[in-house]
């Protein structure tokens, strides 16, 4: 049997344990989620919606708990108080559109025929969610899969062994069903398993391209359905009339929150080339400024990275790219211990020939080039594997529009980044995946239509 073990990036030392699930056991979950879906999916639509909700205010009660618990086990400071707004905002928003969005789609109705479509729940829904925002992520599928009429099946990274426990600790306190919503604990072996065994209905997966890859080949012949939202190397775009002060403050903050640990944080940035090196100068001031530290310390604005090999990756990169030509523009910090606890970095001299311009880096480091004009922007921009988010900065809403519907990529900010608006479809492009979550569209990727055809009797 396969122990899970999670090290937590404060100190190294494990911070919880938990024994996976054999496969006939897993298997045996799977077909418990299969039986009861049926009669919760047969429950009125506003019930679901209240138990679901009643299970995220649970969670809410949880945040004195849950905020230290996240950095231990992936390191983000305390000062930021955990997930919970971003987790009800997402939870809230699918649970005000759920009766639009699952309605009925009228055809037609004359004498002879009545025609509409449903939206029927896929059944059974597995949730495969990261560590990086573990509870936000995981609520993205979640909620409106329970709400949609399927069961759930979670299984969260190791580096979050504890967060899919109280997730369903929370939700079954509220009243929704155990056999509805299960946390399971499983090894990579038993996951395929279970994809290739048609165990799911629908699969959500956000993680690397490589397990995106994985969890396809496992899949291939089953025609279970995928939902993926893979890797990133999100670009800023700083236009000659941009607020230069907001657009440093907010690419910065997005490129070094959470320790650059985040789908769509900025990792690259183009400036024109009248602002770069007033941009450079003052991101460089803001970076100076941030205090590396425990994530438990109130004080900390920059914690470990959550695991030490994530580090050692940005480390590679930034010194690749100084080793062919980039600038480092900020020192190492005291409490950089050569492990989890890394310098922040901002590198100028870069070019896409370099790992750091092109590769995910996923920690707290982020390249800035001089662009001449738009066209440029947009070419570089574009030379990426990745599609999910870009931030254009400017204050000409017109442009922004006509730059973004050049930018290969999932989302186009204007003057914001980093924000996932439930509103709005998350999804991506490339090898960031396929699929979308949130939104209407969410619901629909979360159902499938069934139609109705139906001959009235006329005499």
């Amino acid at each position: 049997m396969t122990t899970l073990t999670c090290i937590s990036p404060i100190d190294g030392s494990v911070f919880a344990t938990r024994e996976c699930l054999s496969e006939q056991a897993a298997f045996a979950a799977a077909a418990r989620a299969r039986t009861a879906q049926a009669d919760w999916a047969a429950r009125p639509l506003q019930e679901r919606i209240d138990l679901v909700l009643a299970g995220v205010a649970a969670v809410g009660l949880m945040n004195d708990e849950v905020v230290p618990e996240l950095a231990h086990m992936m390191g983000r400071p305390v000062r930021y108080g955990g997930e919970f707004g971003g987790f009800d905002e997402r939870a809230s928003h699918m649970a005000a559109i759920a009766r639009d969005a699952l309605a009925d789609i009228a055809v037609g109705e004359d004498a002879t025929f009545k025609r509409y479509i449903k939206r029927v729940p896929h059944g059974v829904v597995f949730v495969v969610a990261p560590w990086n925002y573990p509870y936000m992520t995981a609520i993205n599928t979640v909620a409106p899969a329970l709400i949609a009429g399927s069961s759930v099946l979670l299984k969260h990274a190791t580096q979050t062994l504890l967060v899919g426990e109280r997730m369903a600790d929370a939700f079954h306190s509220a009243g929704i069903p155990e056999d509805v919503f299960q946390n399971v604990f499983l090894n990579h072996d038993t996951t395929s398993a279970l994809i290739a065994g048609n165990a799911f209905d629908f699969v959500n997966f956000t993680g690397s391209v490589g397990g995106g890859r994985t969890m396809e080949r496992a899949a291939a012949g089953t025609f279970t359905g995928l939902g993926l939202e893979l890797g990133g190397k999100d670009p800023g775009y700083v236009m000659d009339d941009a607020d230069l002060n907001a657009a440093v403050d907010t690419l910065i903050d997005g490129a070094m929150f959470n320790s650059g640990q985040c789908c769509c944080g900025i990792e690259r940035i183009y400036v024109h080339d009248s602002l770069f090196d007033t941009f450079v100068e003052k991101a460089v001031a803001i970076v100076q400024g941030y205090k590396l530290g425990s994530p438990l310390d109130p004080e900390t604005t920059l914690g470990p990275m959550a695991n030490v090999r994530f580090a050692n990756e940005v480390r590679a990169q930034v010194a690749e790219a100084i080793a062919a030509g980039a600038t480092a523009q900020i020192g190492a910090f005291a409490q950089d211990d050569g492990g989890a606890y890394l310098s922040p970095q901002i590198l100028t001299g870069v070019s896409h020939d370099m790992r750091v311009m092109r590769d995910e880096s996923f920690g707290p480091v982020v390249g800035i080039m001089p662009v001449r004009d738009d066209d440029e922007a947009v070419a570089l921009m574009n030379d990426s594997e990745f599609g999910l988010t870009a931030s254009l900065w400017t204050r000409d809403i017109d442009r922004a529009a006509a730059v973004g519907d050049r930018v290969e990529t999932g989302t186009v900010f204007m003057n914001r980044a980093d924000y996932l608006d439930p509103g709005l479809c998350w999804t991506g492009c490339k090898n960031t995946g396929r699929g979308g979550g949130l939104s209407v569209i969410g619901y629909h990727n979360l159902t499938r239509p069934k139609s109705y055809h139906l001959k009235k009797v006329t005499t």
